[in-house]
């Protein structure tokens, strides 16, 4: 039997999935031509590219020079988005002080789950009671509204 060529997307596609296999992880897809099992990934993809190529996150002025370069301004862009920007899910707190709220209040009640309906997306948030003393919640924890519906003010 003759087989043909590969094209350059299922080549890069089988290697992909060898790297997976090398490294134990499982690759998360969904069903073809479903356009919602990627939406977060794209929603993701699309602010790393707003926000590090073009936005907030580049601390750097010029072009990156190199790979070192480039990875240097991944490893701060991710650091700046898991610990300082503002996430509307979380009701404009950075993830890093609405985790440490919630370990916070974790602590203190460890029973206590009130949950927060997410109108806009149709889904509940964890809300915590953390009050001010509590590392990582002063900041914001006054202008805040689900901060301050959870008692931290």
């Amino acid at each position: 039997m003759l087989l043909r060529p590969l094209e350059p997307k299922q080549y890069r596609a089988l290697r992909y999935t060898q790297r997976l296999e090398e490294a134990d992880a499982v690759a998360s897809v969904g069903s073809r031509g479903d356009s919602y099992d990627n939406a977060m990934a794209e929603a993701l993809n699309s602010l790393f590219k707003a926000e590090l190529v073009r936005g907030p996150a580049r601390r750097r002025k010029g072009p990156w020079r190199g790979i070192d370069d480039l990875e240097i301004a991944v490893a701060e862009w991710a650091d700046w988005y898991n610990q300082r920007r503002l996430h509307g899910e979380l009701g404009h707190v950075p993830p890093a002080e609405y985790e440490a709220a919630y370990w916070a209040r974790q602590a203190t009640d460890p029973d206590d789950h009130d949950e927060q309906p997410d109108a806009q997306h149709g889904h509940h948030h964890d809300v915590t009671k953390a009050s001010q003393t509590d590392a990582g919640t002063a900041s914001h924890a006054q202008t805040n509204p689900v901060l301050a519906a959870a008692g931290t003010n």
